[in-house]
């Protein structure tokens, strides 16, 4: 009965230090960097095709989601608000996207390799109903979360230089 007991307490001792020392999941912060500006860089260029399967996949879809523009009226809450706004203006016949830019871009990886955040300037350019717009020297900040693997925008904003 003791050898039972000793053994059994050995071998919870052996899974508890095997659980213990088993390392972290192997991170590549170069090709994470490489990711994650491919998924910042889908979340405004999939307007020239009017891709919204790439649009969506670089963003988180749930209530977290949050997107500060630069007048606070197009402030959006949630994925749900996002996808509407997505349906109502970018994928109207009067939208056209001519094309973007996207320069200065910085990206940092917390300690964990979960989380990420960007700062870049983007030109983004278009037409309503045939008259061009551009946002120029805009600076775009966000942060990104690795979900199930995946990177996707949690947050972001845009605003103008005065």
């Amino acid at each position: 009965m003791i050898i039972r007991k000793r053994g059994a307490a050995f071998l919870s001792l052996v899974c508890i230090l095997a659980i213990s020392c088993s390392k972290a999941p192997q991170r590549n912060p170069a090709q994470d960097r490489k990711d994650i500006q491919r998924v910042v860089g889908n979340s405004i260029t999939w307007a020239l095709d009017k891709n919204t399967e790439t649009l969506f996949g670089a963003v988180a879809q749930d209530s977290t989601f949050f997107v500060f523009h630069p007048d606070s009226a197009s402030t959006i809450v949630g994925f749900e608000a996002f996808k509407k706004m997505v349906n109502e203006v970018f994928m109207q016949d009067a939208f056209k996207a001519t094309g973007s830019s996207i320069r200065d871009m910085r990206i940092d990886l917390s300690k964990s390799g979960d989380v990420a955040w960007y700062s870049a300037i983007l030109d983004d350019f278009g037409e309503w109903d045939g008259k061009p717009y551009a946002w120029r020297n805009t600076r775009w900040t966000g942060v990104l979360e690795r979900r199930d693997g995946k990177w996707v925008i949690v947050q972001m904003h845009f605003s103008f230089a005065k």
